[in-house]
């Protein structure tokens, strides 16, 4: 999902993210935590990175070209 304006960086919500879902987080300031409408993933901005990283393992040869020899 594209993010208009300069505000602080929207995070993928990993939980819906790990079903290849593509939802953003809501921030909440009042209890410094972002949260997910779609699944209701409560969690604080180092909890989201850490499990962002997790999933990203899955993208990990995105850019390589595999060929298959016979």
């Amino acid at each position: 999902m594209a993010q208009s304006g300069k505000g602080k960086l929207n995070y993928r919500c990993p939980m819906c993210f790990m079903r290849d879902l593509d939802i953003d987080m809501f921030y909440d300031k009042d209890k410094k935590e972002y949260y997910c409408i779609r699944c209701q993933y409560v969690g604080p901005e180092e909890d989201v990175l850490a499990k962002n990283e997790l999933i990203r393992i899955k993208y990990g040869r995105m850019y390589d070209r595999i060929t298959f020899d016979d």
